[in-house]
């Protein structure tokens, strides 16, 4: 905004308003299911759209309403709707409209098979006043449905998207990179660069999360066949070559060093965090450990914000080969290494993930921070490689 006759751009900060302190929540993730109209064979949490035990363990409508309240007290600007499919509620409508009026800007993860012409006038003449992401797991039937596991989620996929599209309402659309859509990532970057809001390129999820509640080894199992190896993760991400370069160059000139016994190194639980299904708030998505999530029946956002989070944040690992390890790594920025990962895992907050620390070193090599066959926890030159010399 600039400035003219009729406003002024100032710092929030300084406005009274704020009282010349931070708002002390800035964002909010809110899981309004975890159940879900597809079933993707790579998904982390999915459960089924008519599961009525989970159903029946949700968030009421009021109880929601009373979280974005309360969110909006504490100076949260914008809400991430997610799950799961969030459209599976069928109070969804509701609630969006709800956190809109609240003045809420509202992020919508979701695979469109379930946006209706109706809904689609909505977001039209109500706009979220940010991008819906949509979830595009192949461009041909066979490709997309072996990736969701229902006939007929291809062609409602792409009515959803027709429907945005005709409505100009701006969307972006992501991928995960499967066995049965591979040969097609040329092919859909050209038809997502066509997206009148494609600012960005496509992202893909490649390096895929085990089940985020531990709750199938089966499961489990087939997601880790699903995973690329590090050294096809690499050309994925390389195949921009220089501008990998130039942001890995910015990156590790910032943030590479050795964590030491600190466990979250990251900004999980700091002016944001994630409501699950059933009311958990949770530093992060991803991060559902029992010790570390805050009931929200039993408490408040702000309780948990000031009171709990900051308790779980000074936890230290005790393991004894993360502590040999990952705690004197210099690429622990690099490595997507993290409590939540190392739950999903092994069941603790501070286990080396060793699928991980693979990709770290495989790129890391590639960026020439480590020699072949040496390990970056044993290196004590680190500081001369990454600032600067990439």
């Amino acid at each position: 905004m600039k400035d003219n006759l009729y406003s002024v751009k100032v710092n929030r900060d300084i406005l009274s308003l704020w009282k010349g302190r931070r708002p002390l929540l800035n964002r909010l993730d809110l899981e309004l299911t975890e159940r879900c109209n597809n079933n993707c064979i790579h998904c982390y949490i999915n459960l089924p759209a008519d599961d009525s035990i989970a159903k029946k363990r949700e968030l009421s409508t009021e109880e929601i309403k009373d979280i974005l309240r309360e969110a909006t007290s504490l100076g949260c600007l914008t809400v991430r709707f997610t799950g799961g499919e969030p459209l599976v509620r069928e109070d969804f409508e509701e609630l969006y409209l709800f956190a809109r009026k609240l003045g809420l800007k509202v992020v919508l993860f979701t695979n469109a098979t379930l946006i209706t012409p109706h809904l689609a006038e909505i977001f039209a003449r109500i706009p979220p006043l940010e991008k819906i992401e949509v979830t595009v797991l192949g461009l041909k039937k066979q490709s997309y449905e072996a990736a969701t596991g229902v006939l007929g989620s291809f062609e409602a996929a792409f009515r959803g998207i027709d429907l945005l599209t005709k409505k100009n309402i701006p969307f972006l659309v992501k991928s995960a990179l499967l066995p049965s859509n591979r040969g097609e990532m040329e092919v859909f970057e050209t038809w997502a660069a066509a997206i009148p809001w494609m600012d960005i390129p496509v992202s893909y999820s490649m390096f895929f999360d085990l089940r985020c509640h531990r709750d199938s080894e089966k499961k489990n199992h087939s997601i880790k066949k699903l995973r690329v190896s590090p050294e096809e993760g690499l050309q994925v991400l390389t195949r921009r070559r220089e501008q990998y370069l130039k942001e890995m160059e910015q990156f590790c000139s910032k943030f590479m060093a050795p964590p030491g016994d600190t466990l979250f190194s990251c900004g999980a639980g700091m002016g944001g965090g994630c409501v699950d299904a059933y009311g958990h708030f949770q530093l992060c998505m991803l991060l559902r450990h029992p010790d570390t999530i805050y009931d929200l029946k039993k408490g408040s956002l702000k309780e948990a914000l000031t009171d709990f989070f900051p308790l779980i944040r000074k936890i230290k690992a005790t393991n004894a080969e993360y502590l040999n390890r990952c705690a004197i790594c210099f690429l622990k920025s690099l490595c997507l290494q993290c409590p939540a990962k190392s739950w999903m895992e092994h069941d603790t907050l501070d286990s080396r993930v060793v699928y991980l620390c693979e990709i770290a070193h495989v790129q890391a090599r590639y960026l020439g921070l480590v020699k072949e066959g040496s390990m970056s926890w044993e290196m004590q030159n680190w500081k001369n490689l990454t600032h600067g010399n990439l």
